[in-house]
């Protein structure tokens, strides 16, 4: 932590859908493109949108992301930087003083509030990219940490093959309207329980098999998305260099 992020009172409030793809965006685009870093209005409407690395993928206004960024100010979220020239405001975050985070732990939760509930294996694979993160043991002490802090939920022992994981900055009515507020895998292994049953081996492994191919099938799907959006840029580049 840098000595212009000092620690203030720990944020432990609830965020809606466009205040947590806002604070992702910003703290991606600040690990990963420092040099755009911090962001105008317009980059962190493009960023919140885009199609790579987000989950759902979203189609906000500028209106709506003005409101979400007045009351992140207003909760000490983010701030207002302005340039030397004066033409321009930008956005900066201020994750590192209202969260207790280590920088792993910053990339985690980052990665959840642009993508939410993923399997631990997903996570570390995305957190790595603007982080070092080294394997799963390393991820899931980083992890421990945040749901001791009451920043994140799992659905089960850390440990456990196909375990996922989520964010734990939901509003009161998303949490009234969704199973997220206690994962359906400590539900379904409660009710299993309680019903004198044990979940078959050869089930669990046919679910662990169908949760390791989907996660191979996104990660492919991501990569071409991303090779597409490069595709993109090279061709509207060389469509400027040539006038047309």
């Amino acid at each position: 932590m840098s000595a212009g992020d000092e620690q203030i009172d720990p944020f432990h409030g609830e965020l809606n859908r466009v205040q947590r793809r806002i604070l992702g965006t910003l703290s991606e685009k600040a690990f990963t493109t420092p040099a755009q870093y911090p962001l105008t209005p317009k980059a962190l409407l493009t960023g919140c949108n885009q199609t790579s690395n987000r989950s759902p993928v979203t189609n906000y206004g500028e209106d709506q992301v003005q409101t979400a960024l007045d009351e992140l100010q207003e909760n000490g979220l983010l701030a207002v930087v302005h340039t030397e020239s004066g033409r321009t405001e930008r956005y900066r975050h201020y994750l590192r003083k209202r969260f207790p985070l280590s920088e792993p732990q910053l990339a985690i939760l980052t990665e959840l509030l642009l993508r939410g509930r993923q399997t631990v294996g997903e996570l570390r694979a995305r957190a790595a990219r603007m982080v070092p993160i080294e394997g799963l043991g390393e991820l899931r002490t980083e992890l421990q940490g945040m749901i001791d802090l009451g920043y994140v939920r799992s659905s089960g022992p850390l440990e456990r093959r196909g375990v996922e994981v989520d964010h734990a900055l939901y509003t009161a009515s998303e949490r009234a309207t969704s199973s997220m507020d206690t994962l359906s895998g400590d539900v379904d292994e409660a009710a299993s329980v309680e019903n004198g049953a044990s979940p078959s081996p050869d089930s669990n492994a046919d679910l662990d098999q169908l949760r390791t191919d989907i996660e191979k099938v996104n990660r492919r799907v991501e990569l071409l998305v991303e090779e597409f959006e490069s595709l993109s840029r090279e061709f509207g580049r060389l469509r400027d260099s040539l006038g047309g």
